[in-house]
């Protein structure tokens, strides 16, 4: 069961870096970027974070709230975001209600065993929360422009 575009998402609240609790409703007002990546620290998901660090101040004028979603502790997205320099709050879903919520995890292969993993995917809420864009199966480069065009497109509008 995943969420449709155009459906309001079902509030949650998720243990977040900084020592923060992150709840949807309290972002109420402001879209929300929430993406889902596989595992701190590894290549491909600190240049998706770092592309979110580095076009943050663009987020920020559209009205745009940046959360990163792995199943990692939250030690492990302390330290990621640390030494990445990361902008904005990482959220540790390690018993995958948001990966559920979102249905990103998937049967996945590598080196020829299979395994379920987070399919690395990105989604877009509306100021009342609803689901306003969805990218699966994401592959990183150029993918945050998309969604930064895609958020600023949704606050003017257009």
């Amino acid at each position: 069961m995943s969420i449709e575009i155009g459906q309001p998402v079902p509030d949650f609240s998720a243990s977040a870096t900084g020592d923060t609790t992150v709840t949807l409703a309290e972002l109420r007002g402001k879209q929300v970027v929430i993406y889902f990546y596989p595992k701190a620290s590894t290549p491909g998901c600190t240049t998706q974070g770092g592309d979110f660090r580095d076009r943050k101040t663009a987020f920020d004028e559209a009205n745009t709230v940046i959360l990163g979603v792995s199943r990692d502790g939250l030690r492990a997205q302390e330290n990621f975001k640390a030494k990445q320099d990361f902008n904005f709050a990482l959220i540790s879903d390690k018993d995958e209600t948001l990966c559920t919520l979102f249905d990103v995890i998937k049967l996945k292969k590598m080196y020829g065993k299979e395994h379920l993993g987070i399919e690395r995917s990105t989604f877009l809420i509306d100021a009342e929360g609803r689901l306003a864009k969805a990218w699966r199966g994401v592959k990183v480069p150029g993918h945050v422009e998309e969604v930064l065009a895609a958020a600023q497109a949704l606050s003017t509008g257009q």
